[in-house]
C-alpha cells in the first residue's frame, strides 16, 4: 500500500465506501436469512405433507412408496444362485438372543407338531421333528444380519425349505413337486405364511425367497439343538433376509395367493427385508 498521502482516499470518501460496504453486507446477510428462511419452510411443508399422506399398512404412503421401491430393486436383484458368503466353522460366534415374541410359554418339544396347510383345497399335514430331521441335513456358517444394525457369524444347519417341498408338495395346486433347480411350475404358491404357535410372532415370504437353497428349516444352531431362546424346536433361516424374517419356533406354515401379513411391516419396517 502507499504511504503517499495525495494516494489516500479523503475522509468523507473513505466513510462513504465503509457505509456502502456495511450496506452492501446487510442486503447479502437479510437475502441469506430470506432464502434460509424459505429452505427451511419448504422443508418443514414438505416433511408435514409426506407424514400426513394416507397411512398405508402402519405408515404414511409416501414413506411406504419408498419401501416398496427397495424391495423391487431387491426383486430385480434377485437370483436362485445368488447366494450369501458363507465362511469357516472356526469363524461362528456365540448367538446374540434378540426378540422374545411368540416364545411364551415355554414348549414341550417332544409334543410341538408343525402343522402346513398346503396351496392345494383340503391339502394340509402335520409333521414332528423326528419327520423334518429325516430330510437331508444341510449346515452353513453365514452371518446373520439385524436391520437393528448388528451381525454375527453363525453356524445353522437343518433341512432345506427347498428339500421339504420335494418330499411334501404342498406349494402347488396339483400337488405336484418342485423339483431343486427347475423353474417355478405355473400353479405354485406365490407366498409362504409362517407364525409361532400362539400366532404372536408372524412372518410373510415371497416363494422365491422360501425355496432359495439357503433357505433353512432349521434345528441346530453352532453344533448343538436350538435352545428355547433361539426358536426350539424349529426356526426359519434365511441369509439373504434380515433376522426379523427368521422365525423362530414355527408352529404353522400356509402356502397363500395373498400376501400375508407381517408382524415388523405391520410397524412400519419393509415387508420385503431383503439385503
Amino acid at each position: 500500500m502507499s504511504s503517499d498521502p495525495s494516494q489516500q482516499p479523503a475522509p468523507d470518501e473513505a466513510d462513504a465506501a465503509a457505509k456502502a460496504f456495511r450496506r452492501q453486507v446487510k442486503r447479502r446477510s437479510r437475502r441469506a436469512f430470506i432464502g434460509l428462511g424459505l429452505g427451511g419452510l419448504v422443508g418443514a411443508l414438505g416433511w408435514r405433507w409426506l407424514l400426513h399422506t394416507p397411512l398405508r399398512e402402519g405408515l404414511p404412503g409416501s414413506f411406504r412408496k419408498g419401501l416398496e421401491l427397495n424391495e423391487q430393486l431387491a426383486r430385480a436383484t434377485f437370483r436362485p444362485d445368488r447366494l450369501a458368503p458363507e465362511f469357516p466353522k472356526s469363524h461362528a460366534e456365540k448367538p446374540r438372543f434378540n426378540g422374545k415374541i411368540g416364545l411364551r410359554p415355554a414348549l414341550d418339544a417332544a409334543t410341538w407338531r408343525l402343522r402346513v396347510r398346503g396351496y392345494a383345497p383340503g391339502a394340509e399335514r402335520v409333521f414332528s421333528l423326528a419327520d423334518i430331521q429325516a430330510l437331508p441335513r444341510t449346515e452353513m456358517t453365514v452371518e446373520f444380519k439385524c436391520i437393528e444394525g448388528w451381525s454375527r457369524i453363525i453356524t445353522f444347519a437343518g433341512a432345506r425349505l427347498s428339500d421339504f417341498l420335494a418330499r411334501y408338495p404342498l406349494a402347488t395346486a396339483s400337488g405336484r413337486a418342485i423339483a431343486a433347480g427347475a423353474s417355478l411350475p405355473a400353479d405354485v404358491a406365490p407366498y409362504v405364511s409362517l407364525a409361532t404357535p400362539d400366532r404372536q410372532y408372524y412372518v410373510g415370504l415371497d416363494i422365491e425367497s422360501a425355496l432359495h437353497p439357503q433357505t433353512l428349516l432349521c434345528y441346530e444352531m453352532n453344533g448343538a439343538p436350538l435352545t428355547p431362546r433361539h426358536g426350539a424346536p424349529l426356526r426359519l433361516v434365511t441369509p439373504l433376509k434380515y433376522g426379523v424374517k427368521h422365525i423362530k419356533r414355527i408352529g404353522t406354515i400356509v402356502f397363500t395367493d395373498q400376501r400375508p401379513a407381517d408382524y415388523w411391516a405391520e410397524r412400519g419396517y419393509d415387508w420385503y427385508a431383503g439385503h
